[in-house]
C-alpha cells in the first residue's frame, strides 16, 4: 500500500543546456592538457614527467574505479518524505534510533469492519502508525460486514491490548488476536493443498486437516450407530450445519463430524472450506497407507508392523479369542464380552490411527491405537499374551507417539490399572516428561510431547528385503 517510485523514474529530467556545458569543459581540457604537454614536453625532464604523470592518471583512474564498484549497491540515502513514507508503511524494519533494527513478532488478527469503502483503509493506516507490516490478509464476506484476516509482523514492544484498541478506533469490532509463529507464512491457497494431499493420502488425517484448517478448534467425530447397535441420531443433512461458533458436517463413514471453536464463530468461507474438504475425503472412499516395516525380534523372529483399518476387524477378533481375559480386562477396563463390539470403532480411521503387528504367518498379535479425542489423544495397547514381554509393545508405542508429533499434538495419555506394570514401563520408556493421575484404581499416565522422544527400538533390527 506504498507508493514506490523506480530508479528510472526517479531521475531528473535531461536538459540540452547541461549536455553543452560539458561539451565546452571538454574542449577547455583538451586545450589546457595540451599547452601543459607541450611545455614539459620541450623541457630538459620532459619524458620522464610525462611518464611519472601517465602512471599518477592511471592509479587514480583505479582507484576510482574500484570505490565505484564497491558502493555501487548501497542504498540511497532517503529523503525526509521517503524516510517517513517507509516508517509508516511498515517496509523497513530501521528504526529511528540511529538505524537500529526493530525487533518484531508475528500476530494473527481478525476483526469485523462495516463494507463500506474506506473500512480496510482505515485499519491499514491504523497500523502504519505503530509501524506494523500486513504480511498477508484474508477477507471473509458476511451478510452483514466483512471479517479480515491478518497475519502482521508488529514491534514487540507493541501490546496485544494497544493494538486490539487501536484497531477498534479504527472501526474494527469482535477483535481478536493471537501470537504467530513462521508455519502461518505459508499463504492459504499453499496450506489448502497441502491439506488436501495430505487427507487424500491417509482417511485419519481428516480431523486433524480440519484442525490445522480452522485453527484452534475441538473435533468430534461421533458414529451413526452406538457401541449396542442402536442409531444414535447424530447424521446431520448432506449440506451439513453452520451455528456460529459450532459446525456439523455429515461423515462420509456415517455420523457426524463436529467442529467446535467457542471463542470465534465461523464464516460461510471456512464452512465452505471445510465442506470441500469432507467432500473429497467422501469421494475418495476408505483408504489407508499400506506401508510396512518388517523387523527382527532377538529370538530371530520376524513381525510386519502396518497400519489396519476395519477390514482387519476379523483378524483382531481372532487376536481377542488367543488373549487371555486378564489380558482383555487390562485393555478394556469393562465387560470382557463388549471386547470385540469396540473394534469397529478402534479401527475405523475418523477415530484415530491403529498400528498392528503381524507375523509371517498372517497373524496379527498386537494392536496400538492412537484415538483423536477432542483437543488430546490418547494411546492403547493390546499384545498377545504369547507375544509379551518381547518389547513389542514398546515398539509400537515409540511408533505411536512419532504419528502424535507429525499430527502436533502436544500430549498423549493412556488410561490403564494401577496394577499393568507393562504399560507403566513402556510409557517410562519413551524418555518424556510423565504425569500420573490415580482415581480408584484407574491410571492415567500424560506424556507431554514437547521433549524429544527416545524410540525404544534397540532390541529391534530392520530386517532386509
Amino acid at each position: 500500500m506504498t507508493d514506490v517510485t523506480s530508479a528510472k523514474t526517479a531521475r531528473r529530467p535531461h536538459h540540452w543546456r547541461r549536455d553543452l556545458v560539458e561539451l565546452a569543459a571538454m574542449f577547455t581540457a583538451v586545450a589546457v592538457a595540451d599547452a601543459i604537454a607541450n611545455m614539459v614536453g620541450h623541457g630538459p625532464d620532459g619524458p620522464f614527467l610525462l611518464i611519472a604523470s601517465a602512471v599518477v592518471l592511471i592509479a587514480t583512474a583505479a582507484f576510482h574505479t574500484w570505490w565505484a564498484r564497491r558502493h555501487s549497491h548501497a542504498p540511497p540515502a532517503l529523503t525526509s518524505d521517503t524516510a517517513g513514507g517507509a516508517q509508516e508503511g511498515g517496509v523497513t524494519e530501521l528504526g529511528a534510533r540511529g538505524g537500529e533494527l526493530l525487533e518484531t513478532s508475528l500476530w494473527r488478527m481478525r476483526t469485523t469492519v462495516r463494507d463500506t469503502p474506506g473500512s480496510l483503509a482505515a485499519l491499514c493506516t491504523a497500523l502504519a502508525r505503530h509501524r506494523v507490516d500486513i504480511l498477508t490478509l484474508q477477507t471473509h464476506p458476511l451478510a452483514e460486514g466483512t471479517v479480515d484476516e491478518f497475519l502482521l509482523r508488529a514491534p514487540t514492544s507493541l501490546q496485544a491490548q494497544q493494538l486490539t484498541r487501536e484497531i477498534s478506533a479504527a472501526g474494527g469490532s469482535s477483535t481478536w488476536i493471537e501470537r504467530a509463529d513462521a508455519h502461518d507464512l505459508v499463504d492459504t491457497p499453499t496450506r489448502v493443498l497441502g491439506l488436501a494431499t495430505r487427507t487424500a493420502l491417509d482417511a485419519a488425517e481428516l480431523p486433524l486437516a480440519l484442525r490445522q484448517l480452522l485453527g484452534r478448534c475441538t473435533i468430534h467425530s461421533l458414529p451413526a450407530v452406538s457401541l449396542s447397535g442402536r442409531p444414535t441420531g447424530e447424521t446431520p443433512p448432506v449440506e451439513g450445519v453452520l451455528e456460529e461458533t459450532v459446525m456439523r458436517l455429515r461423515d462420509p463413514n456415517g455420523g457426524a463430524i463436529t467442529v467446535e471453536r467457542p471463542y470465534l464463530p465461523f464464516t460461510p468461507t471456512e464452512f465452505a472450506r471445510a465442506r470441500a474438504l469432507v467432500e473429497l475425503d467422501a469421494r475418495l472412499g476408505p483408504r489407508v497407507p499400506r506401508s510396512e516395516d518388517v523387523l527382527t525380534l532377538p529370538e530371530g523372529n520376524e513381525i510386519t508392523v502396518r497400519r489396519v483399518d476395519q477390514g482387519d476387524v476379523p483378524a483382531a477378533r481372532a487376536m481377542h479369542d488367543r488373549c487371555s481375559d486378564r489380558t482383555l480386562s487390562l485393555r478394556y477396563h469393562g465387560p470382557i464380552g463388549d471386547a470385540d463390539r469396540y473394534l469397529n470403532h478402534l479401527l475405523s480411521p475418523r477415530f484415530g490411527r491403529t498400528l498392528a503387528v503381524q507375523t509371517t504367518s498372517g497373524k496379527l498379535v498386537a494392536l496400538g491405537h492412537l484415538l483423536w479425542d477432542g483437543d488430546e489423544t490418547e494411546v492403547a495397547l493390546l499384545v498377545e499374551d504369547a507375544w509379551q514381554r518381547r518389547g513389542i509393545g514398546a515398539e509400537l508405542l515409540g511408533r505411536l507417539v512419532d504419528l502424535a508429533v507429525e499430527a502436533g499434538c502436544e500430549s498423549v495419555y493412556a488410561v490403564t490399572q494401577s496394577s499393568n506394570t507393562g504399560m507403566v514401563a513402556a510409557m517410562r520408556g519413551l524418555g518424556l516428561p510423565l504425569d500420573f493421575q490415580i482415581e480408584e484404581g484407574t491410571l492415567v499416565i500424560t506424556a507431554r510431547l514437547d521433549a524429544t522422544a527416545v524410540r525404544p527400538r534397540a532390541r529391534f533390527e530392520q530386517a532386509e528385503r
